[in-house]
């Protein structure tokens, strides 16, 4: 088996990753004091911009039309609240509902987060599977769901973290594990559950000079594996792209 073909593709956006990060705090520091604390006109977003982007490529040398790839205003509706707004959806010619992606990152402050992000997943999926189930959604085809995650690798976020038990214990996994760990197991969870169809977590530290050095927990949960996975499933559907929208 060859090299992966986008290895090159997922550096530079990696790389874009950063970059846009460090632009942002550059403008933060040359806000006045009054404005300091909210957001910025620029937001986190526009950080995994070039891994939405590589994404996009993906589906089209898979075959899909660039035209049913949508990376903006993408909202979905669901069944426990009226609307979700997804990162990444791809509809068929017909109006098919193919596959949506969501994509977040985690740099610093891994102990108010991490809870955070794993509510938004669980959450998200929970609800679109729901609705696909209340036929929201035309055809009878489950979407492909993947989840992305971005995260900082640091003394902070490789360190084992202590747990609370006051009342009960917690899951044995859980012991001793970094935020790193933490979602590895979220990922790998997800994927279990069925509430994704796979889960890629990229670890990444912060450049010093132009090296960029980024990893994954295991094989399992690489985006290799994650674009296997993607591509596989729409080259399974690739009929649904032939006719005209």
């Amino acid at each position: 088996m060859g090299p992966f073909k986008y290895e090159k593709g997922l550096k530079t956006a990696i790389r874009q990753f950063w970059k846009t990060r460090q632009s942002q705090a550059q403008q933060q520091e040359q806000r006045n004091v009054s404005d300091q604390g909210t957001r910025g006109a620029v937001t986190g977003g526009k950080q995994l911009d070039g891994l939405v982007g590589l994404l996009k490529k993906i589906a089209i040398d898979a075959g899909v039309p660039e035209r049913c790839v949508y990376t903006k205003g993408n909202v979905l509706p669901g069944f426990f609240r009226p609307t979700k707004d997804w990162d990444f959806i791809i509809i068929s010619p017909k109006g098919k509902l193919v596959a949506c992606l969501e994509f977040k990152s985690q740099v610093g402050s891994f102990g108010n987060n991490f809870n955070n992000r794993s509510e938004e997943a669980i959450g998200s999926a929970v609800d679109i599977w729901t609705a696909f189930r209340e036929k929201v959604f035309p055809g009878d085809l489950a979407p492909w769901l993947g989840y992305l995650m971005v995260v900082e690798k640091s003394v902070k976020s490789a360190r084992p973290v202590s747990v609370t038990e006051p009342h009960f214990k917690v899951l044995k996994e859980f012991v001793d594990t970094s935020y790193l760990d933490r979602y590895g197991i979220l990922c790998r969870k997800l994927i279990l559950e069925r509430l994704y169809t796979s889960a890629t977590v990229i670890w990444t530290e912060e450049p010093k000079g132009d090296i960029v050095k980024y990893g994954y927990m295991n094989d399992d949960l690489s985006f290799e594996t994650f674009v296997n996975s993607f591509a596989g499933y729409l080259s399974g559907r690739a009929t649904e792209f032939r006719g005209k929208k």
